[in-house]
């Protein structure tokens, strides 16, 4: 009886959503206690990886735009996705490495998706850092760039403690001696406990296939709040009932009206 009786008390008890961590490192979230990362910057509606999506995260108010780091091939560190820029433009075809600024520069990169984002071209990291500083944060992801000419820069602009890097194992270690926010990715869960232990990482990266309630406990309890990539929209619930502290995502106004709503149904 009393078995019975203990077993029905606790099927009628809620089940509370673990709490995203308070970061000691990162600003507060803007939106609901939730970081924000737009992926590519804001691009439902526009090209990515250009100055227009990334004005359009900070209009929304999130807390970060993704931006990926290649060289031209007059050595100048520019913001574009793929290692080429078949993708985004009838214009060229080729290799990032093997266009000058002044030929990526060059690109109507905004037509494909509306012809009125037909002057949108491949931005420079100077231009994005300009744009974003005192407004929103960098999430990193350095592809094909220097990691000292990028720390370099960034610094000249006084946002170190504004940018989180997603890099290799020996940028990191760059990263992290010069007094900025590394952010690794495990990959597999299995992986976990060795990054947490090897990097002490405040801030650690993952996408969602890799994903789970026990992957967000293990890095709270190493002190590192977690940065999840959406699969899709229908990934937000259990990311937050586990405690995701951030979720990078490609549908940023709808997720931000998404936390609102849940924040005021509390």
């Amino acid at each position: 009886m009393i078995t019975r009786a203990l077993l029905t008390i606790a099927l009628c008890l809620p089940v509370f959503a673990e709490q995203p961590l308070v970061s000691d490192v990162l600003a507060p979230p803007r939106n609901g206690g939730i970081y924000v990362v737009c992926h590519r910057g804001a691009h439902e509606d526009r090209p990515e990886n250009t100055l227009a999506a990334y004005q359009r995260a900070i209009d929304l108010g999130a807390d970060f735009v993704e931006i990926d780091t290649r060289t031209s091939k007059d050595g100048v560190i520019v913001s574009v996705h793929n290692s080429t820029v078949d993708a985004y433009t009838d214009d060229a075809k080729g290799k990032v490495s093997d266009f000058t600024l002044a030929e990526l520069k060059a690109l109507d990169i905004g037509s494909r998706v509306d012809p009125k984002w037909k002057d949108e071209r491949i931005p420079t990291v100077e231009e994005i850092l300009q744009l974003c500083k005192g407004k929103i944060g960098i999430y990193l992801d350095l592809k094909e760039a220097d990691v000292a000419e990028l720390f370099q820069m960034i610094k000249k602009y006084d946002m170190v403690k504004d940018v989180i890097w997603y890099c290799d194992p020996h940028e990191h270690a760059y990263v992290k001696q010069h007094g900025g926010i590394s952010m690794p990715d495990p990959g597999p869960e299995a992986n976990l406990a060795t990054i947490l232990r090897d990097y002490e990482p405040k801030v650690v990266a993952s996408v969602w296939r890799h994903f789970s309630r026990t992957f967000v406990t293990a890095c709270h309890e190493a002190g590192a709040v977690v940065i999840v990539d959406e699969s899709d929209p229908s990934c937000w619930d259990d990311a937050l009932a586990w405690g995701t502290d951030g979720i990078q995502t490609d549908h940023p106004e709808k997720f931000i009206a998404y936390l609102k709503k849940r924040a005021a149904a509390k």
